[in-house]
C-alpha cells in the first residue's frame, strides 16, 4: 500500500481592499450581481463576476425556481454565459460572493460541487488554471490559484 497526500494554498486577504486592483474590481462587480440575484425562496443571494483574457467581465447570480431544483447558481450561470458568448477567451478568474437575508456572511461561501465541476471542466478546457475569490457579504476573501484545489481529483472528459 502506498499513501499519498494532497495539498492546497489558501490565500486569505483580511478584506476586499487587500486584493489587487483588478480583482478587487472583480469582486465589486460581483457583489452588484449579487444584488441582482432571484432568490425569493431561499433569500441566499449569490453574485459570481468572470474575468476573460481579453479583459472583459461577465456576471451571473443565482436563478431560482419555485420547482427545485430548476434554478442555477452563480457561478454556473457566469461560466456559462462566458462560455456561450466569448468560446474561445479564457477565463482567468472568478470572483463569488454571498449574502443571506438573515444574517451578515462574514465568513467565505465556497462554490457547491455542481458549480466545482462546472468550473472544471472550463479550466480543463484551456488547459490553464482559473483563479478562484470567495468571500461572504463582508470580511475575509480567500484565494485559490486553481479550480483543482476545490476539486481535486476531479471527473474531466480523460476517462471518456
Amino acid at each position: 500500500m502506498k499513501k499519498n497526500s494532497l495539498s492546497i494554498v489558501l490565500e486569505i486577504y483580511d478584506d476586499i481592499n487587500e486584493l489587487p486592483d483588478q480583482i478587487e474590481k472583480l469582486m465589486l462587480e460581483a457583489q452588484k450581481a449579487r444584488e441582482l440575484a432571484y432568490a425569493p425562496y431561499s433569500r441566499f443571494k449569490v453574485g459570481a463576476a468572470v474575468l476573460l483574457a481579453n479583459e472583459r467581465i461577465v456576471l451571473g447570480n443565482n436563478q431560482e425556481n419555485a420547482a427545485y431544483p430548476s434554478g442555477l447558481c452563480a457561478e454556473r450561470v457566469a461560466v456559462f454565459a462566458a462560455g456561450a458568448n466569448y468560446p474561445e477567451t479564457e477565463i482567468k478568474a472568478i470572483a463569488i460572493t454571498a449574502r443571506a437575508g438573515d444574517r451578515i456572511l462574514t465568513e467565505p461561501i465556497a462554490p457547491c460541487g455542481s458549480c466545482r465541476q462546472a468550473m472544471a471542466e472550463y479550466e480543463h478546457k484551456q488547459h490553464s488554471p482559473i483563479e478562484v475569490f470567495f468571500m461572504g457579504e463582508d470580511g475575509p476573501v480567500y484565494r485559490l490559484k486553481s479550480v483543482a484545489d476545490l476539486l481535486p481529483l476531479g471527473f474531466s472528459s480523460k476517462y471518456l
